[in-house]
């Protein structure tokens, strides 16, 4: 009985540290000036940084429960904040360079990932924080394809680090091309990573460029419903192919190939776009979903050491930035061709 107390105490304790973590990672993110370090990153690397110094073996059950369960709520929540409307105000030239950023995030890092010898949960980690929105698609995709948190933190701080570039040369390569606000707006807002991100680079070209920016930001956020559904039903079909059920004849079962927690965030975007949910409760629960989405990062981070980076080495971040390079320049040669720069 005493036993069990101790663990669960300690697994509580270990819950709450998780918190903390993300509680300061946010402070941090709101104390630096430009919105340059979202608080996920943030949350990621100081877990890491203190998973160098204390890693108790006691605390590892938290940070599983964390990492895992508290990451499906926080995805959840996610869908309260999307409405299929802001498609339709975007308009259709934005899903028209979305379309072929997507095919090459995807389409050409099928063949690039087979030139770093990356496994293809990390590489499409990677290529869905390229292609989506950063850390919150591959917060969103890492469940369905039971992807390692080491993978999560590889994909994190490989998107992460290509922002951190882009943020300063993008406004500066933009008007070097001469480019309008609106044809700049669809390029960071279509090839630039992090919403925090998409932003930064986006206002630091001028204000209109930077509100059509986070508006097709927004718009590529609503492209993780398919694609989640999408890499749910790849996951399922490998999980079949190696338990052999697929030469037996068996079916896969759609209602098995959406998991519990997407259908819940299916339901919550659903329920936003008819407008059932009050544009004010929709900000409180976003908030509350990031909250919680940097707790389940400050996990991962917690249970990621600084050794798993060296012993991944730099395929990774190689592999990140060249989808992230040929995605900028897809979305720059597209909208070249549809006559907007």
């Amino acid at each position: 009985m005493e036993s069990n107390l101790k663990k669960h105490g300690l697994f509580m304790l270990g819950v709450t540290i998780c918190f903390a973590v993300a509680g300061l990672s946010i402070f941090v993110e709101k104390i630096i000036p430009g919105e340059l370090l979202g608080a996920s990153i943030v949350a990621l690397f100081m877990g890491t940084i203190i998973n160098t110094f204390f890693h108790p073996s006691w605390i590892k059950p938290a940070l599983k429960f964390t990492s895992k369960r508290i990451l499906k709520i926080a995805i959840i929540l996610l869908g309260a904040s999307l409405s299929v409307n802001t498609i339709m105000s975007v308009g259709k030239m934005t899903f028209f360079v979305m379309i072929f950023t997507f095919a090459m995030c995807f389409g050409g890092g099928y063949f690039i990932r087979k030139l770093f010898g990356l496994n293809w949960k990390l590489s499409n980690l990677i290529s869905a924080g390229t292609g989506i929105c950063g850390g919150s698609a591959v917060a969103a995709i890492a469940p369905v394809i039971d992807a390692d948190d080491k993978d999560i933190a590889f994909a994190m701080s490989s998107t992460f680090l290509f922002d951190m570039v882009m943020i300063a040369l993008y406004p500066l390569m933009g008007k070097w091309l001469g480019m309008s606000d609106i044809a700049y707006g669809i390029w960071a807002g279509t090839s630039v990573n992090d919403t925090a991100s998409v932003v930064a680079s986006g206002y630091a070209f001028s204000e209109i460029a930077g509100d059509f920016a986070t508006m097709v930001k927004l718009t590529r956020t609503i492209a993780i419903i398919p694609t989640v559904l999408v890499f749910a039903y790849i996951g399922t079909r490998i999980k079949q192919k190696e338990l052999k059920a697929v030469s037996n004849g068996q079916k896969v079962n759609l209602m098995k190939i959406i998991p519990w927690f997407i259908g819940g965030f299916l339901l919550l975007a659903i329920l936003n776009s008819v407008g059932f949910i009050p544009a004010t409760a929709s900000g409180i629960i976003k908030g509350i979903s990031k909250f919680l989405m940097v707790t389940a990062l400050a996990a991962i981070g917690l249970g990621t050491s600084i050794i798993d980076f060296k012993k991944a080495g730099l395929k990774p971040m190689f592999y990140g930035i060249t989808i992230d390079t040929l995605v900028t320049l897809t979305a720059l040669v597209v909208i070249w061709c549809m006559g907007l720069m």
